[in-house]
């Protein structure tokens, strides 16, 4: 097996009405069961590593520890920088095998944003490497990515910025926030910029951040045995379905392989108080990030088969 790019599964997302998972990790045991997942339901998948999940495992163990666990669980996959900051890191993340990228310039001037989107797309597509940027701001915090407001991306300047910096996909705010504590109230996202965007930009895949639907048996269950996470609260599972059947091609999920991977090794650790062995508490944790990704796959992403 191999790791590929994002333009062909895109490609096809896009025509089958579906979107591809995009998972956070930082170690073995969450590679381990996003990949197994995806392979039980032979589903396209997009692995992606923050800057500062790249800075806790290393850039070179990352990109071998995919490869490796790509080739042994036999799924492709694609390698993505999340959130990349700058254009060092990206061509960092280019230079060590990671086959698609995202520059964050959203927090920028928007002819900065161009600037910056356009400097990384020239140089990543002689690699051979696919790019994301972003259009608007997300608020809340996940990683090292934090915001107090929300900014709308605004449809024409969607068709403006892509025209002008030929990124592959675009990573857009309609009401999707970082983090487990997404909405106050009743949550509301604006299908109508959405629609709008997917109207001017026909063909075109979309991305969408800040979309973990925040499960709350995980957040009681950390809460159950000893945890403190009070309030979480995330994206319907049917907004997003709904997001993806329509130029959504991509939707990245962080916060719920946590809380899936916090609340069962919680649960191990307090069930089993004379257990001292890693591999059995992190292997709860990999069970329960699997079963995320399995149910995320059928009710959220519509992704089986895709591959």
């Amino acid at each position: 097996m191999a790791l590929v790019n994002t333009k062909e599964m895109f490609k096809k997302a896009y025509e089958g009405g579906y979107s591809i998972g995009a998972f956070n990790i930082s170690d073995l045991e969450q590679l381990q069961g996003v990949l197994e997942a995806c392979k039980e339901r032979n589903s396209a998948v997009i692995i992606q590593a923050s800057k500062s999940a790249i800075s806790y495992a290393g850039i070179d163990t990352l990109v071998e520890m995919v490869k490796a666990a790509s080739e042994e669980i036999g799924v492709d996959c694609a390698l993505h920088l999340d959130h990349g900051p700058n254009f060092e890191m990206a061509k960092k993340c280019i230079d060590a095998g990671f086959t698609s990228v995202m520059i964050d310039g959203s927090h920028l001037d928007y002819e900065e944003n161009v600037a910056i989107t356009k400097q990384v797309v020239e140089y990543a597509h002689t690699k051979n490497v696919t790019v994301e940027a972003e259009l608007g701001v997300l608020a809340g915090t996940e990683d090292d990515v934090t915001s107090d407001v929300h900014k709308y991306t605004e449809p024409d300047q969607a068709v403006d910025f892509v025209n002008r910096t030929g990124v592959d996909s675009l990573a857009i705010a309609i009401g999707t926030s970082h983090g487990a504590f997404k909405f106050k109230g009743e949550a509301k996202l604006r299908f109508d910029i959405l629609e709008e965007i997917q109207t001017k930009l026909p063909n075109y895949p979309i991305v969408l951040h800040g979309a973990s639907a925040v499960d709350q048996d995980a957040v009681a269950t950390c809460n159950q045995f000893g945890g403190d996470i009070a309030g979480a609260k995330g994206v319907p599972v049917e907004m997003l379905r709904k997001a993806s059947e329509m130029a959504v091609c991509k939707i990245n999920m962080d916060t719920d392989l946590r809380l899936a991977m916090t609340a069962a090794i919680r649960k191990f650790m307090a069930e089993n108080p004379k257990e001292f062995d890693p591999r059995k508490y992190l292997g709860a944790g990999r069970d329960a990030i699997k079963n995320v990704v399995l149910g995320k796959i059928d009710t959220v992403l519509g992704s089986k088969d895709s591959l």
